[in-house]
């Protein structure tokens, strides 16, 4: 099998994350419950993956970092804990639906929402980013990078529009932490939401995000914490007002390991790798009779993720025979993006994602050249 689905989960992870979990299992309490040996060797990898995090994005301190269930989650609290009836907030047709869905909810509910358009080629206006805002916008809220072109938004750029006008700076970093540093404090970024399957290489069922240290949410859930039992209003203090509940110990163990991973190979690598290769993948198919290829491959800022589709052939019909016949798994279809998907005029057939991992090869991506050169011919 060759799997090139990066961007919905990575399949091949370190084996210290492997062990990481495994021993967590034999060891691991409840963080925050109780002085017992589990429960504090629970809390000290908790608190020690939390660490690794604050440091991974910049963070003020390892309290501004909160534990998720995935960056879905994550975009939820920051979303529906933040905007009340008559705020404006600026978005962009780039986006998943773990962004556009919470926002038509508070839409629904009287928060106004304006979406950028892009170009041809995906990419965003920042003049019309700055003159979309208003006198009661409140946020910018924008994915780091599209999962559909890979087009990634410049977040120095916007993080320089927020400050400016005093507006909140919520970025989905999904296809990009573990890949593409992230300086949430140079970026100006105040609420970070990311998963850990994906490019930090941890478990699926964890990630979180960071909050900067002004910004106060409202928590989506409420419940156990460990701390403050008497109290009948959830603790307030951070990271617990955005943690209810026992966390994902043996998963957030995985990610602890995860980061020391990423850390000792180095981003830099990895992004050199996973871009090469979705370099060379671009280039060995571009120039196929019949192939359109969407996004923006002029510049080297982007996610290793090349969507395309072969004449008028279903996506999903292209994908299952690449999978099938060939043993290459990708993603077809919508890929939960569908603003983006209107704006390049995919609505109906869709598109053929490969997104690559620094675990792939160049034999692994000649060979999918070929693949997609003979169906093309078919």
């Amino acid at each position: 099998m060759i799997y090139m689905d990066n961007a919905a989960t990575t399949l091949h992870k370190p084996d210290a994350v492997k062990d990481a979990v495994a021993a967590a299992f034999d060891t691991m309490g409840n963080a925050g419950r109780g002085a017992s040996d589990p429960a504090l060797d629970a809390s000290r990898i908790i608190y020690g993956t939390r660490e690794k995090l604050a440091r991974f994005f910049h963070a003020e301190s390892p309290s501004r970092i909160v534990f998720t269930a995935n960056s879905t989650e994550s975009l939820n609290i920051a979303i529906k804990g933040l905007f009340r009836p008559g705020d404006h907030v600026i978005t962009t047709v780039l986006e998943h639906n773990s962004v556009l869905r919470p926002l038509y909810e508070c839409q629904a509910l009287g928060t106004e929402l304006s979406i950028l358009g892009c170009d041809e080629k995906g990419n965003i206006s920042y003049a019309d980013m700055e003159n979309a805002v208003k006198a009661n916008t409140k946020a910018v809220v924008c994915t780091h990078a599209s999962n559909l072109t890979g087009n990634m938004i410049d977040l120095k750029r916007v993080g320089k529009i927020t400050e400016k006008h005093g507006l909140l700076f919520i970025v989905d970093a999904s296809q990009t932490a573990g890949v593409w540093p992230i300086d949430v404090q140079e970026t100006g970024i105040d609420v970070l939401c990311f998963t850990g399957h994906k490019g930090l290489l941890g478990p699926q069922g964890t990630g979180g995000m960071y909050v900067k240290t002004d910004v106060h949410i409202r928590p989506l859930l409420s419940g156990g914490s460990g701390i403050d039992t008497y109290n009948p209003r959830h603790p307030s203090q951070m990271p617990a007002a955005l943690e209810a509940g026992t966390l994902n110990g043996h998963g957030i163990a995985g990610l602890g390991a995860a980061i020391s991973c990423l850390e000792e190979t180095g981003l830099d690598v990895i992004r050199s790798k996973e871009l090469s290769l979705m370099r060379r993948f671009y280039e060995g198919i571009s120039c196929i009779p019949g192939i359109k290829v969407y996004g923006d491959f002029s510049t080297q800022n982007r996610a290793a993720i090349v969507s395309f589709n072969i004449g008028n052939y279903d996506s999903s019909e292209v994908s299952d025979e690449l999978n099938v016949e060939y043993g290459i798994v990708t993603r077809p279809g919508a890929h939960c993006a569908p603003l983006m998907h209107r704006a390049l005029g995919t609505v109906g057939q869709g598109a053929v994602r490969f997104s690559f991992s620094h675990y792939n090869t160049e034999e692994e991506v000649d060979a999918a050249i070929r693949a997609v050169e003979e169906l093309a011919q078919e």
